[in-house]
């Protein structure tokens, strides 16, 4: 019986030091990041039989040293914290041109207005030598502007790309280090016979938990206890023990962007779609923010760049400057970009132009060749497949396509299938804007064209200022066009004998004659608009027999501020989005997009920041370590092993004294 009790006691001992060491090592790994807590799990030895009595009970045994776990909760936890920093990184990102563009003072929208303020300056005081040199100071500061804003954006994007390459090593790292951990955890588990090495288990959480902050991961558990992880839309990346590589290379579309690429066995580098790599993790939010925020930004300033500088330009050029001659672009315009795919293997070449400014939107577009070859372009913002001209690109006319304000012309060659172009019309527009007329005498603020009344006129008839429109500029006025009234046939007489005449009546009512043949008298109606050769005029009132008006070329324009004052009106012109939006419009929209988008995610990421917290209490409710209770348990099985060792002492004092009967 002494001998039981000294081997019950010993298994009690025993029991009590194993759970003292994991009670011990839980203290010492309070603070452990991915530590869980760990527990001896104790069970009874059984008994022995006696027949005079029954069973004995052979004392305690260790049966195993379990960690506190949950796989439920550790996933959800890894998923929340996945989505928390991919929103995070967002955010971080986004408050750079949300702060750049809502700037009040240092901003673009101070400097447009600044721009048109001294436009109507010079209008107002066309002759004035420094009113005119202050419109040049200014339209350089607001091109200045543009440009840094530009090349500030252009920064983030190099920055993104760094971030992306710095990100990527880092998954490589987890990846590796993952597997070799899953090469230990199955080598361990089959050298004891099935018991976990909760240490490296907890070791490889961690890690997939680190990994999940920088990519959106979805894990596997396979049989053995190893892990499986797939990033994005299923990409393989750690399998058993072999990790897959991923580099950072500049993207076959666009060498301006850092892509995902997995290198292959053979060592090629095989690009990922943006698409494919889901939205967690700060490589995630990176993307997002380079997709969603970063180009569409650029673009939009492009665009109101390149407007800018069009409708500037066309209406300069409808001007003359002090020297009398017709004005000249004043500001320089990007063109719309093609860039080949690096893995083309056709040679077609093509050439893009504007067609319409005001058509432009902020997306890239994508051209595509499949078998055939078959041409689709897809418009980017929106993934929405763009319908091609008939037989695009074929010979002309079905050399050209248009859309969307641009005009895409086959130069030479052909596609071939796998083939594909990226277009961003407006991605350089504020880059390569830039103020081309330094004299400010050549700024053409008066009108290339006077009206007047002759002496003798003797009715009420008047003649307005004249305007003019683009294709004044193909026949500009070479003589004065006297323009004579009969009273007799109530018709107008003296137009050039090129010249067909288009007459709008002031009543809306179609003139049926309308547009009268070249040089053919005009029937006239008070009020009414008459064009020809670019020129329009209106004669209002009732004139006289013999009452003549006059359209001459306007020669000196010193005191003519009349096209300063068109330029100006260019301020709260519709044109932008298809005649929806003004330049002030225009930055506006982009502020305040910018501006709801950085809000949005900023409440997004308070809210998953708050779940992330209530499911890391949940988990750690399960896993963490409690000092508290720590301490407790230190007291209970210390208290543990001094009964124990209490009972073999009572066993050895039974020993002794039998031994001392048999003397």
């Amino acid at each position: 019986m002494s001998n039981s009790m000294f081997y019950t006691g010993l298994s009690g001992l025993n029991a009590a030091q194993a759970a003292l060491v994991t009670t011990g090592h839980n203290t010492a790994n309070v603070n452990t990041p991915g530590y869980s807590r760990q527990a001896a799990q104790l069970a009874s030895s059984g008994g022995t039989y006696s027949p005079s009595v029954g069973f004995f009970g052979n004392g305690v045994k260790v049966g195993d040293v379990t960690r506190s776990y949950d796989q439920y909760l550790v996933s959800q936890l890894n998923q929340a914290q996945s989505l928390n920093q991919s929103l995070t990184t967002y955010s971080t990102q986004i408050s750079q041109i949300d702060n750049l563009l809502a700037d009040q003072k240092a901003g673009l929208a101070p400097q447009l207005q600044s721009l048109f303020t001294n436009i109507q300056a010079v209008a107002n005081t066309p002759a004035d030598p420094a009113a005119r040199q202050q419109l040049i100071s200014s339209a350089q500061a607001t091109a200045n502007q543009f440009r840094s804003m530009d090349q500030y954006l252009t920064g983030l994007n190099g920055s993104v790309n760094d971030q992306i390459a710095g990100s990527v090593e880092q998954i490589n790292t987890y990846a590796e280090q993952i597997a070799s951990l899953n090469k230990q955890v199955a080598m361990l588990s089959n050298a004891t016979g099935g018991q976990a090495p909760n240490d490296l288990l907890d070791q490889r959480d961690q890690l997939v938990n680190e990994l999940g902050q920088l990519i959106g991961t979805k894990l596997v558990v396979q049989d053995g206890g190893q892990y499986n992880i797939f990033i994005g839309n299923g990409q393989t990346l750690v399998l058993g023990d072999k990790a897959t590589r991923l580099a950072a290379v500049p993207s076959s579309g666009d060498p301006t962007r850092a892509v995902v690429a997995v290198v292959n066995a053979a060592g090629n580098a095989v690009q990922l779609q943006d698409s494919m790599l889901g939205g967690g993790g700060s490589l995630g939010g990176l993307l997002q923010f380079r997709s969603e925020t970063l180009a569409p930004a650029q673009n939009s300033l492009g665009r109101m760049a390149i407007v800018l500088a069009d409708t500037f330009n066309a209406q300069q050029n409808l001007g003359i400057d002090l020297n009398g001659v017709l004005g000249s672009d004043f500001f320089s315009q990007a063109s719309p970009g093609v860039l080949l795919n690096s893995k083309n293997t056709g040679n077609l070449v093509l050439t893009p132009s504007f067609s319409d400014s005001n058509q432009l939107t902020t997306s890239d577009y994508r051209l595509d060749v499949t078998a055939g070859p078959a041409y689709t372009l897809t418009r980017l913002s929106d993934n929405q497949t763009i319908p091609l001209a008939a037989g695009f690109p074929g010979v002309a006319p079905a050399d050209t396509t248009t859309f969307d304000g641009v005009t895409l012309t086959l130069a030479s060659g052909a596609g071939a299938p796998g083939d594909s172009f990226l277009i961003q019309p407006t991605r350089t527009g504020a880059r390569d804007l830039s103020v081309l007329v330094s004299d400010p005498a050549r700024i053409a603020a008066a009108s290339p064209i006077v009206t007047g009344n002759t002496a003798g006129n003797q009715g009420s008839g008047a003649i307005s200022a004249g305007k003019v429109d683009a294709a004044y500029l193909a026949t500009p006025l070479a003589a004065t066009v006297t323009l004579t009234y009969n009273s007799a046939t109530n018709q107008l007489s003296g137009f050039p004998a090129g010249a067909a005449v288009t007459v709008t009546p002031a009543n809306g009512v179609p003139d049926p004659a309308s547009p009268y043949a070249a040089g053919a008298p005009v029937t006239y109606s008070p009020g009414a608009t008459m064009s020809f050769n670019g020129i329009t005029v209106t004669i209002s009132g009732q004139p006289s027999n013999s009452d003549r008006f006059t359209v001459e070329k306007n020669s000196g324009g010193v005191s003519d501020g009349s096209n300063a004052l068109l330029l100006g009106a260019l301020q709260n012109k519709k044109t932008m989005g298809n005649g929806s939006a003004s330049f002030n419009d225009a930055y506006a929209q982009l502020v305040s997009s910018v501006g709801n988008k950085a809000r949005q995610i900023q409440i997004a990421g308070t809210a998953q920041t708050s779940l992330t917290t209530q499911i890391r209490s949940a988990q750690q409710s399960v896993s963490g370590v409690n000092q508290d209770e720590e301490t407790a348990n230190l007291l209970m099985f210390q208290q543990m092993y001094q009964a124990n060792a209490k009972v073999i002492q009572t066993a050895s004092t039974m020993f002794d004294a039998v031994l001392g009967i048999s003397r």
